[in-house]
């Protein structure tokens, strides 16, 4: 067995540089999910009738939500081949093969012929740039978070990691605002036959702007020392699988209700705002991008509480606030006032906040260094598959069989519950050295790095 010394991440780390670190990390996570939300709002909005023309209203739905459920699977791969690579050749240069790849693949999307052009191509080249997209956001999720959780001082993980998180209210406000200035300035017609292409196709200026300030950015000492010591894992996904399994399930777990309540708001809410209570899209994208802002400004208060009061306290609280507001949510929704709309998605950010705050330098602090990358992006895409894969999909099945909404508050809370015991099985993570061995990070697993 050969131990890892523990390694001071901030040693000699001005707060410029911090900065600098945790500035690119969130302008790529940016672009890699202003990317991936364009599809979801796409989906809700259009893509039942361009793609799927020849369906009824909810079963174009539904698959135009298959599609967009598609790329968490190949989420699932991507967090397994990027993070074999990012665990062996370093967190960088990953970073940068992701935010390419999701690139093209976005760009190519609003390239695609619709049904009546080409038939049934059409959906298929959809899916298959969407499982593109899928493999580019598996990796690059975790080498973000790590850039800024490895380099972070001790006492500021939780706060720099939450700093990643904000990637994802800004790019489904980005994604968001480009369809409501694109459906404001032209015809219902026009948005359909052309006008759906431009958000996906100004994604590329996003991606040269993010793959330049990733040029300018250093791997972390975490990963060096690795390198140094000649401790890198030969198959990383083997050595996480025998060491951390236990990590990687409950983890995955534990962050379900994040996905399960953020695609409800974004993508299910958006849908059935629109078709069952009959409000105009611009006043759902309005309600997401409210939301959106609120977020932007709550996950880092929570990140910088979680290292205070520990990970686990202030995601417990999203959590529960989320069980919460399950059945209010849509008390409040079913009401069809729009002021009251935006009501209810602003509590519902808050709960949600809260809880994905803290989750991303929670997830990182659960592995050693050898398989980090591994096993951060595997844990958290697993979350991904397990909630905000099948929640659009299930969301609209529940609602077209029950009639009622309270069946989908049924569903989040379920999720919430399963999240709340599987973090219960997880020990607390925020005291010690991030490299350090014999750090709790589950009840009766330390983690002990064994090299192979």
């Amino acid at each position: 067995m050969t131990s890892r010394t523990a390694i001071s991440t901030d040693s000699g780390l001005d707060a410029a540089k911090m900065r600098r670190i945790s500035v690119a990390s969130v302008i790529g996570t940016t672009v890699e999910w202003y990317d991936l939300f364009l599809f979801g709002t796409a989906s809700a909005l259009v893509f039942g009738k361009i793609f799927f023309p020849q369906l009824d209203g909810a079963v174009g739905t539904i698959l135009s939500f298959l599609t967009f459920a598609s790329a968490y699977l190949a989420r699932m791969v991507g967090a397994i081949l990027f993070g074999h690579f990012g665990d062996r050749l370093g967190r960088k240069s990953m970073l940068l093969v992701s935010l390419t790849t999701m690139g093209v693949a976005t760009f190519a999307i609003g390239l695609v012929p619709d049904y009546g052009t080409i038939g049934i191509a059409a959906p298929l080249i959809l899916l298959g740039l969407r499982v593109v997209q899928g493999l580019a956001l598996g990796g690059e999720w975790g080498g973000a978070v790590l850039m800024t959780v490895e380099h972070a001082p001790p006492a500021r993980r939780g706060f720099f990691g939450s700093m990643v998180q904000i990637g994802v209210p800004i790019g489904t406000l980005l994604a968001n605002s480009a369809f409501l200035i694109v459906a404001s300035s032209m015809s219902a017609e026009a948005l359909l036959s052309w006008g759906w292409r431009i958000p996906f196709l100004l994604s590329a200026a996003l991606v040269g702007v993010g793959i330049y300030i990733r040029l300018h950015i250093e791997e972390t000492e975490s990963f060096k020392a690795v390198q140094q010591e000649g401790t890198k894992a030969k198959i990383p996904f083997f050595v996480l699988m025998r060491q951390y399994w236990r990590q990687v399930l409950l983890g995955g777990i534990a962050t379900l209700s994040t996905g399960s309540t953020f695609t409800l708001m974004v993508a299910s809410g958006v849908s059935y705002g629109t078709q069952e209570l009959g409000h105009s899209k611009n006043l759902m994208l309005w309600t997401v991008m409210a939301s959106c802002a609120i977020a932007f400004v709550a996950i880092p208060v929570f990140g910088r509480l979680s290292d205070r009061f520990g990970r686990k306290p202030i995601i417990y609280a999203g959590i529960a606030a989320e069980a919460a507001l399950a059945f209010p949510f849509f008390w409040i929704l079913d009401t069809g006032s729009g002021p009251l709309l935006f009501v209810a998605y602003g509590l519902m950010t808050l709960a949600f906040s809260a809880n994905y705050g803290p989750i991303a330098t929670f997830l990182a602090e659960l592995f050693g260094a050898r398989v980090r990358y591994s096993g951060l992006s595997i844990s958290y895409m697993l979350s991904g598959l397990l909630g905000s894969a099948a929640t659009p999909a299930i969301t609209v099945t529940l609602l077209s069989a029950t009639g009622d909404s309270s069946s989908i508050a049924w569903y989040i809370l379920g999720a919430a519950l399963l999240s709340l015991l599987s973090l219960f099985l997880l020990s607390e993570t925020r005291i010690g050295s991030l490299d350090e061995v014999g750090t709790a990070t589950s009840a009766g697993n330390p983690r002990i790095e064994v090299t192979a």
